[in-house]
């Protein structure tokens, strides 16, 4: 079992490589960032009616660990073969085809679903911290900075948006 200490190192590692990827968003240059955020929210309740989900429980085949036989010095012990389970998980049979609904969904309102790479430590100093509340147009040199409270900002060399 996992105690606490385990679960904390857990979840911190997971927020660590959040905070390393890009900013992956639907994305329409002009379009309010709470109009996107509304049309997702819409298209995934969509997705949820269209392809709900549908967890089955599967359990990996078990492995057949061989017996040993370890000697140290004339003394020799012998541990014999067994067979360990196969893991146990549930997989949402639907998660794909939900994904496919959604994206569909946001294209059909004039999304596209992109990644904005993270800025680098100079361009986030030369930025004031501001939320982006209308999505720009994206150029080669667009780039996201994560805030702590979970808001996001796209930033261009020619200027902050």
């Amino acid at each position: 079992m996992c105690d606490m200490k385990h679960i904390a190192h857990f979840v911190l590692l997971g927020l660590t490589m959040m905070a390393c990827a890009p900013l992956s968003i639907y994305h329409r240059a002009g379009v309010s960032v709470a109009r996107m955020q509304s049309d997702q929210l819409t298209c995934e309740v969509r997705a949820v009616k269209d392809a709900p989900v549908a967890n089955q429980i599967r359990q990996s085949p078990p492995i057949f660990v061989p017996s040993r036989r370890i000697c140290n010095g004339p003394k020799c012990t012998v541990y014999p073969g067994y067979w360990a389970q196969g893991h146990i998980y549930t997989v949402d049979v639907n998660a794909g085809l939900r994904a496919r609904v959604e994206g569909q969904c946001m294209a059909q309102k004039g999304y596209r679903p992109v990644e904005v790479p993270l800025c680098d430590n100079t361009i986030k100093a030369q930025v004031v911290p501001e939320q982006t509340t209308v999505l720009p147009k994206l150029t080669d040199d667009a780039c996201a900075i994560r805030h702590q409270d979970g808001r996001w900002q796209i930033v261009t060399t020619g200027g902050k948006s």
